[in-house]
């Protein structure tokens, strides 16, 4: 682009940014030409990113930045007027079209600005929503109320909850800071919420994909769910297995996602013990997976929402009660104190254990060494937990096959966490 300026005589170097503005005014156009109730298409859209660069290109040279404004009037004026007047067959209020031609002419705007991928990225993002029009209904369409509180719920914690926490550390070992908390409370329950609403879309369409998605929301709750129908319906016994392990296993990808996000240096440690988890509990399910029925019965997972603010509140607490033990028994008694914790924390849930170890390490606290330990100990807990859970709820009989594929994901995460250090 720049070759290209100074090539071209004086005067004539802005000719690139009209070309743009034109070839951005013809994406945009082309959807809404294939729009039979469209009163603009092509060479609307074209004129009007068009306009708006020379708008902004006058307004430069006049020094008058209030031509921007008028353009805009005009354009918005001109597409109001054309719908204004009554044509026969014609069921679109024009609401759409006129708010991409403003959309439009502000792209051309700031093509003049020299903004130009921004423009472009802005264009193809409006010609996506514009285009995927019966699919983005379909969806409005299927939302529940509580899928719309579930939404409203995450933004609260989201964009306004977290913005207004101070990130400053406070307290003991300066090791509570409210917005790196709260922070990882919205990572967690965006990551449930993901999944949440996929497993709402994909019903019961098969075991991997409940199976991965129960994992992602809450593989406690797929756990307890399954061994359940288990122990009801002779024929969910193998489903449940490989629902079960599989959610397991979605939890090592889980938290591996997370670790780079919060501490991405300790990764290059922490991913070949998760690996060696992965790779081996993976080839038990697949096994599994060869001898299922695949026409058993699907029941529906019912899991809680994880927007709720009480669950998110009781996260919060626990992480920071976690992170506040873990620094003053690291700083009491020595970081081994910590596995202790891991052990008894990591039984029912490992993120807050996982999590404020990384946190530790962040603040350097925690060795990499003692932290690759607490994840993997917390994380061996929690499938012992599991299995004496699944076979407490489901019988030996019906899923001594979960504690064997739990023993798998072990087994590789032992193996690959031995080998890391050398034994």
């Amino acid at each position: 682009m720049n070759e290209l300026i100074n090539w071209l005589p004086p005067g004539l170097n802005v000719l690139p940014r009209y070309a743009a503005a034109i070839a951005l005014g013809l994406l945009m156009g082309l959807e809404r030409e294939r729009n039979p109730a469209a009163l603009a298409g092509l060479r609307t859209f074209a004129l009007t990113a068009l306009f708006g660069t020379l708008a902004a290109h006058l307004a430069a040279i006049s020094t008058q930045p209030w031509l921007i404004a008028i353009g805009l009037l005009l354009t918005g004026g001109m597409m109001i007027a054309a719908y204004m007047r009554p044509v026969a067959d014609r069921d679109d209020p024009g609401t759409t079209t006129v708010a991409a031609l403003l959309l439009c002419y502000g792209l051309g705007v700031l093509i003049w600005f020299n903004e130009i991928q921004l423009a472009v990225m802005l264009a193809i993002a409006t010609t996506t929503l514009l285009y995927f029009k019966p699919e983005l209904r379909g969806i409005s369409e299927r939302l529940s109320r509580k899928d719309l509180l579930s939404i409203l719920q995450f933004a609260l914690l989201s964009l306004i909850i977290l913005p207004l926490l101070p990130d400053r550390n406070y307290g003991p070992y300066g090791a509570l800071n409210p917005y790196q908390i709260w922070w990882v409370v919205v990572l967690i329950v965006g990551v449930g919420l993901a999944g949440y609403a996929a497993l709402r879309g994909a019903g019961k369409r098969g075991v991997i994909v409940v199976g991965l998605l129960g994992g992602l929301v809450s593989s406690t709750a797929t756990t307890l769910a399954f061994s359940r129908h288990a122990r009801r319906d002779e024929a969910m016994a193998r489903i449940a297995v490989i629902v079960i392990v599989l959610a397991n296993l979605v939890v090592l990808v889980r938290l591996g996602v997370l670790a780079a996000i919060i501490a991405p240096t300790i990764v290059s440690s922490l991913y070949p013990i998760l690996a060696g988890g992965l790779v081996v509990g993976g080839i038990g399910a697949w096994y599994g997976f060869r001898r299922l029925d695949p026409h058993g019965a699907m029941p529906e997972l019912a899991v809680t929402n994880p927007t709720e603010l009480r669950t998110a509140l009781g996260f919060a607490a626990l992480y920071a009660i976690i992170l506040l033990v873990s620094a003053w028994l690291s700083d009491v008694v020595g970081n081994r104190a910590l596995y202790a914790v891991a052990l008894v924390s990591g039984l029912t849930d490992i993120d807050p254990i996982s999590l404020s170890s990384l946190r530790l390490f962040n603040l350097g606290k925690v060795p990499s060494f003692n932290v690759i330990n607490i994840i993997v100990l917390a994380l061996l807990a929690n499938l012992a937990f599991k299995s004496i859970l699944t076979i407490s709820l489901g019988g030996w009989a019906k899923m001594h096959h979960v504690a064997a594929g739990m023993g798998a994901v072990a087994l590789g995460l032992i193996l690959a966490w031995l080998i890391i250090a050398g034994f």
